[in-house]
């Protein structure tokens, strides 16, 4: 039985990467912050006691900002292949918080490298590695970008992203590593974070057809992506780390929209006409904007046999079906509390 230890397993990617390897039969461990709340929400459908003897999924405190967590995490867990998904990822955010950033995002993958180098050096294991890279590395690059496109970041998230993918690099080069650096395009779900702008689209759309809410703020309209379903992209994660050598590989649909695009398709699954209730807000706008990412994955269709399946309407669907369900039982709660309170008023 393979084990896979998967940094950032709560995330959207990491969800749907741990139910793929428990599909194909791995063991899998997943390393998650301490809180005072639990943010395992994605992941507890597939979540069994660990007293149970047909569990495969185990959970492990520890931090990229840590090293010798990481360290004793590898020597606990001694996983055949790592999926470095854990990152400070809301672009955005990265403009208020730079250093943080920078030290999850590129020291952070600096020292796994250095802990699995170091572990491979005195267990004699060797382990497979895939770095995640994003598109936001191309920034300002001309589309459309493939594997030979030059990086022209436009983010302190981005810049991070490409300090992380050299680094990859160097220590492949350097060490002999298996290490595959995945460049993955926009992908999204039903389980994306509500702070990403398709998720926050989607559930104001929800909310608003039930009364729960009239505007949506949102910053660039004009703003170009390559959306495709997480799903999907997890599949090429894994993939990249059965090929004979590692490599760059980009993950994308080839197509593009704009927010606004998305918006259209949103409002109009709800019957919703989307400029009645949007607003630009210029507080949402970056200090450095993205014009237009649109990836080109030949190389990961040719090398991979990876493909996409699903559509962007059909992802737009999607993800606004769940968010309506959501904004369905918002009001059901909102309506059970109201007369609660109601009565506890009139009892008083």
């Amino acid at each position: 039985m393979k084990k896979a230890l998967i940094t950032g397993i709560t995330g959207q990617d990491g969800s749907y990467l741990a139910e793929l390897l428990l599909d194909k039969g791995y063991e899998v461990h997943g390393m998650i912050r301490r809180a005072s709340s639990f943010n395992t929400d994605r992941i507890d459908h597939l979540y069994r006691d660990p007293h149970e003897k047909e569990t495969r999924l185990f959970l492990h405190y520890g931090d990229l900002s840590d090293g010798t967590g990481l360290r004793q995490i590898l020597e606990k867990v001694q996983p055949d292949e790592i999926y470095n998904l854990g990152a400070q990822s809301h672009v955005k955010v990265s403009f208020e918080q730079p250093e943080y950033t920078a030290d999850v995002v590129a020291l952070g993958t600096l020292r796994l490298l250095d802990s699995v180098r170091d572990y491979m050096d005195h267990t004699g294991k060797q382990v497979r590695l895939y770095q995640a890279g994003s598109s936001e590395m191309f920034g300002a690059a001309a589309p459309p970008q493939n594997e030979s496109t030059p990086f022209y970041p436009r983010s302190p998230y981005a810049v991070s992203k490409v300090a992380a993918f050299w680094y990859a690099v160097n220590y492949r080069e350097a060490y002999g590593m298996y290490i595959a650096n995945g460049i993955l395009f926009n992908h999204e779900s039903p389980r994306r974070g509500e702070t990403f702008v398709t998720r926050k689209i989607t559930r104001a759309v929800g909310r608003i057809k039930m009364g729960l809410q009239d505007k949506l703020y949102l910053g660039n309209l004009d703003a170009r992506r390559d959306w495709g379903f997480a799903g999907d992209y997890v599949e090429g994660m894994w993939r990249m780390l059965q090929q004979p050598a590692p490599g760059n590989y980009v993950l994308a649909t080839g197509i593009s929209h704009t927010v606004r695009d998305f918006l259209e398709a949103a409002f109009a699954c709800a019957g919703l006409d989307w400029q009645e209730h949007v607003e630009v807000d210029p507080r949402y706008l970056r200090p450095t904007e993205v014009d237009h990412l649109l990836g080109d994955a030949s190389k990961a269709r040719r090398e991979l046999g990876w493909q996409t399946t699903v559509s962007f309407d059909e992802l737009v669907r999607q993800m606004v079906t769940h968010d309506m369900e959501l904004a369905r039982r918002e009001c059901t709660l909102a309506d059970a509390g109201y007369a609660l309170s109601l009565r506890g008023a009139a009892s008083a």
